[in-house]
Parts: C-alpha cells; sequence; structure tokens
C-alpha cells in the first residue's frame, strides 16, 4: 500500500485527485497506475485501470490470477468490473469512498454471489494515510475556488 500511497502523490502533483494503485504478484509488483483522466482526456483512466493495464501488459496476458490489486480509494464500479474481468483474486484498498465506492458504501459487488468471479477484499489498510490525501486534495481545491 506505500507503494500505492506515493503514486497517488504523483497523481496530486499532477493535478488529478490522489489514487495511486499497484499490482502484485509473488511478492513483486507487476503494475502501477495512479490516476489521469484530466492528463489522459479518458474518463477510464482510474489508477486501478492503469495499474491492470501495466500489468497485463507485463504478464503479456489481460487476465490476472494470483494477483492482489492495493488502491488508496475504494474502487468504483467501473473499477470493480474491470477487476473481476481480470480475474484479480485479491483487492485490498485504504480509504472508503461514501460517493461512488462499489465495494460497501454504495453497492458491494463483490458480495453479489450470482456473479462469475469471487475475489477477497480487505479494506481500511492505512485508510488514514489514504484518506488525508483526499481530504488535503480537496480542500485546495475549494480554497482556490473561493
Amino acid at each position: 500500500m506505500q507503494a500505492a500511497l506515493v503514486l497517488a502523490k504523483q497523481a496530486q502533483e499532477s493535478g488529478e485527485v490522489p489514487v495511486g494503485a499497484v499490482v502484485v504478484r509473488d511478492g513483486i509488483i507487476i503494475g502501477k497506475g495512479f490516476n489521469r483522466p484530466i492528463a489522459a482526456a479518458d474518463p477510464s483512466a482510474h489508477a486501478e485501470i492503469m495499474a491492470l493495464r501495466d500489468a497485463a501488459n507485463y504478464l503479456e496476458n489481460y487476465r490476472l490470477p494470483g494477483c492482489t490489486l492495493y488502491v488508496t480509494l475504494e474502487p468504483c464500479v467501473m473499477c470493480i468490473g474491470a477487476i473481476f474481468h481480470a480475474r484479480i483474486q485479491r483487492l485490498v484498498y485504504a480509504a472508503a469512498d461514501p460517493k461512488t465506492g462499489a465495494c460497501g458504501s454504495i453497492v458491494d459487488l463483490p458480495a453479489q454471489t450470482s456473479l462469475n468471479h469471487h475475489l477477497q477484499v480487505d479494506a481500511g489498510i492505512l485508510a488514514t494515510e489514504g484518506g488525508a490525501l483526499l481530504k488535503q486534495f480537496f480542500a485546495k481545491k475549494r480554497e482556490i475556488s473561493e
């Protein structure tokens, strides 16, 4: 999660919402990403998607079995969909997202037993650190716009 927090800070330095993500397999980071929807002019360029793309390129396979995704913010519906399609084994996220979180905050897609992929979800790992980055970012945004 520490590596994901470093990536979240990179997103923040780029003017993006500070969210970072890494994909780990056998203890090695094989994919990295941070939020880039503004810079990439791409609504799908969330940290999770970027990390999944990077890992898929590394493995030369769109399926990522045996991998864990660490992300600093609870994934949204789009990202959970990609996580399912990639066959991620475990998801670990820091801060909950009360506005768009799809792992229990708004909906809980990983809990849906009717879906064909299931994964382990661990929440709240370094939540204070992940949440603080987001709070600082949005406080600064509000300060600038006032």
